[in-house]
């Protein structure tokens, strides 16, 4: 008989990850599910007093984490955290201003793509450049979202934002694979969030969510979890330039 195929670990036992935005919400999530698996994380995001709040949360559940007070748009600061190449490393910091098109101010476009992009970009060149400095392996993960592939309502420079990071991840991943620094993006459709409850919340916007998603739900936290270890790990290590749609069918038409 020939020897049976071995599926690839998921274990991510004795690296070393960056989770930013990670005092709440899908990034809180995806620190989570890194320590469970195994990491040890280093939590990132803008608010000192929630994030320690999180990360003694994990640490009371036994999971290694750390608390690192950033703003990720201080570009300076932001290439100082990477002195040391992390294995893996999840973006999940953003911002969305949402208003129709004609009634968006650059004040608001500014700052947008300064989170979603901007910032976004340079992360992704320090933590590769740190990785391949070194010679090691890694994953680069953005949470990006299901409005990088379609469009929607008051949601232009939003959409114009994740539209970018998508193609932004595309070019990375051709430049660094022969490196084997990975670079991919998870898109979740509505996730609910304490952000994100004011939405949920309007009638006429959950109906309109309700109405493209297939599945008879909205997205919860726990169903990004498994994709950011998934992508995280050995389990999916011929997987680089693309996104993973955790839209409950929202972009199948």
């Amino acid at each position: 008989m020939s020897n049976l195929p071995r599926t690839p670990a998921f274990d991510l036992t004795g690296r070393r990850a960056l989770v930013t935005g990670a005092s709440s919400g899908i990034g809180l999530g995806c620190a989570v599910a890194l320590a469970e698996a195994g990491a040890h994380v280093v939590c990132a995001a803008r608010r000192p007093g929630p994030l320690e709040e999180a990360v003694g949360a994990m640490a009371s559940a036994g999971l290694s984490a750390e608390a690192l007070p950033l703003d990720q748009t201080d570009l300076v600061t932001l290439a100082d955290v990477f002195e040391q190449p992390f294995d893996v490393v999840i973006n999940s910091a953003g911002l969305a201003r949402h208003s129709a098109a004609v009634e968006t101010t650059p004040d608001d476009y500014d700052a947008v793509m300064n989170v979603n992009l901007r910032s976004a970009y340079f992360l992704s060149a320090y933590a590769a450049d740190a990785l391949m400095k070194a010679g090691k392996l890694g994953s680069i993960i953005h949470i990006s979202s299901q409005m990088g592939h379609v469009g929607g309502v008051d949601r232009a420079v939003y959409c114009a934002s994740k539209h970018a990071l998508e193609g932004m991840v595309k070019s990375m991943a051709i430049e660094w694979g022969k490196s084997g620094v990975r670079i991919n993006t998870i898109c979740p459709t509505f996730i609910r969030t304490p952000l994100s409850q004011v939405t949920f919340d309007n009638p006429e916007r959950l109906a309109w969510i309700m109405d493209k998603i297939k599945l008879p739900r909205v997205g919860e936290v726990e169903d990004v979890m498994g994709a950011a270890v998934f992508l995280a790990s050995d389990a999916s290590a011929m997987v680089t330039g693309t996104s993973m749609l955790i839209d409950g069918g929202w972009t199948a038409g």
